[in-house]
């Protein structure tokens, strides 16, 4: 899949979302990307997956790792077009951890894969935690980057959709100072 495709289908089911909304990394945005909407849709997920897995496929990758909540559905159809395991991160007294008995095996090389990166850290998160366990974190797959490329995670990111979209702090936001009622988006309660 190309950019152009991979847009067209997140337009066509309605995950592109325009207004005010409050993102999980506690910035204000003009937009919002509900990749639920796509990826409700399990034909989409796996040909969004294929794509992804497709630009990793030189990387001898061992294992797929994603954060808990899209991370999962990620990981799970990136690492079933790999052939590897895929296993997911979760929050453990408020710091990413791996849980239910999953293992990283050291010098393991690790794929993680994120839904949408606007700052990346859930991202940089999971990537402590492949370090943590002695993994290789060799690639970071994304299915939007909307960091505008600020998003640096000191191995390569491969993206299959780029929006540059403004992110605001709360004191600076010009849709707070129109009075513009804010939709509170995300996983994270903040």
């Amino acid at each position: 899949m190309n950019e152009a495709e991979v847009r067209q289908l997140f337009v066509e089911t309605g995950a592109i979302l325009e207004g005010h909304f409050l993102l999980t990394s506690g910035l204000h945005s003009p937009l919002y990307v509900e990749k639920f909407q796509v990826l409700q849709y399990p034909k989409h997920t796996e040909r969004l997956c294929a794509a992804l897995a497709k630009r990793f496929e030189e990387d001898n990758i061992e294992l797929v790792v994603g954060p808990v909540t899209g991370g999962i559905i990620l990981a799970h159809e990136v690492g079933k077009h790999l052939g590897t395991r895929a296993i997911f991160t979760e929050r453990e007294n408020g710091k990413m951890a791996l849980r239910r008995g999953f293992v990283i095996e050291p010098g393991q090389r690790v794929l993680v894969v994120e839904d949408i990166v606007t700052t990346g850290g859930s991202v940089k998160e999971v990537i402590d935690v492949v370090c943590e366990q002695g993994g290789i974190p060799v690639g970071v797959g994304i299915l939007v980057d909307r960091s505008g490329g600020k998003a640096d995670f000191g191995i390569p990111a491969k993206a299959l959709l780029h929006l540059t979209v403004p992110t605001y702090q709360t004191d600076d936001c010009p849709l707070c100072q129109e009075g513009v009622a804010i939709t509170k988006r995300g996983s994270r309660k903040l």
